[in-house]
């Protein structure tokens, strides 16, 4: 008699894309939730930097939450620059990318048009106040939170984002990763926010800032393509470097 062979047991791709599809709608609905609802909310003096915290960690939260959630199933990406970093760093194969993005942009837009829903029935002139002041949604220049421009936004997009896969990356590692990985990624794009929220609202998450610009409209939409191309960018230089630099092993 022979040993029967072992069978691995995967999640389907529907299961995964419906795993970054919640996971990103919990975070845009967490995040910029927080970020529409508090900043239109507490505007008194003296208010504005619990606000700013606030919302820092409600993107981290939301990412902790769902990378523990959702993780085993599809990884817990729930963001297209994510995706490609991994992509990059032979984590998942590249046939992935484009259903993780579809399901990525999917669930983020669910969860903004859900705010705006919950909007319509809110105190008067709430929604619109919200729309006018650009619905959390990223920008530079005139709707910089601090004035920085294009450059700025640029650098610190590649440069956070970068950071964030980096983090990622080596957390999850398949043999040298942590069992606590969620806290560090959840706690790191906290870090991320605290840093970047006065220089463009933060975006290092293409589908983010999509959610978020649709109902910001105009300008913001116009601006919308840096919040795409270079969080893409600093992913996918991030995945490949890891790869190379890190990925290595040695015996004794």
């Amino acid at each position: 008699m022979t040993d029967s062979p072992t069978i691995t047991e995967r999640p389907t791709l529907g299961a995964k894309l419906a795993a970054e599809g919640f996971g990103t709608f919990l975070l845009v609905f967490g995040g910029v939730g927080t970020a529409v609802f508090a900043s239109n909310h507490f505007t008194e003096p003296g208010a504005q930097s619990a606000v700013y915290v606030a919302i820092a960690l409600a993107f981290g939260l939301t990412v902790l939450v769902g990378v523990y959630a959702f993780g085993p199933l599809s990884g817990g990406h729930f963001n297209p620059a994510v995706t490609l970093g991994a992509a990059a760093a032979g984590r998942i194969p590249w046939r992935d990318v484009v259903p993780y993005i579809v399901a990525q942009v999917v669930g983020g837009v669910f969860a903004s048009s859900a705010l705006v829903l919950i909007g319509l029935f809110g105190p008067d002139k709430w929604l619109s106040t919200a729309q006018d002041a650009g619905f959390a949604a990223n920008g530079f220049g005139s709707h910089s939170p601090g004035g920085f421009g294009m450059m700025s936004a640029i650098i610190i997009e590649v440069i956070l984002t970068g950071f964030f896969v980096l983090v990622i990356l080596g957390s999850t590692h398949p043999t040298r990763g942590s069992k606590h990985a969620g806290i560090a990624i959840g706690l790191s794009l906290t870090l991320i926010h605290l840093i970047a929220i006065p220089v463009d609202n933060t975006s290092v998450n293409p589908a983010r800032s999509l959610a978020a610009a649709i109902y910001g409209g105009g300008e913001l939409l116009g601006q919308l393509w840096v919040f795409i191309v270079f969080p893409a960018l600093g992913a996918l230089i991030v995945g490949f470097a890891f790869k190379a630099l890190f990925d290595g092993t040695t015996r004794d």
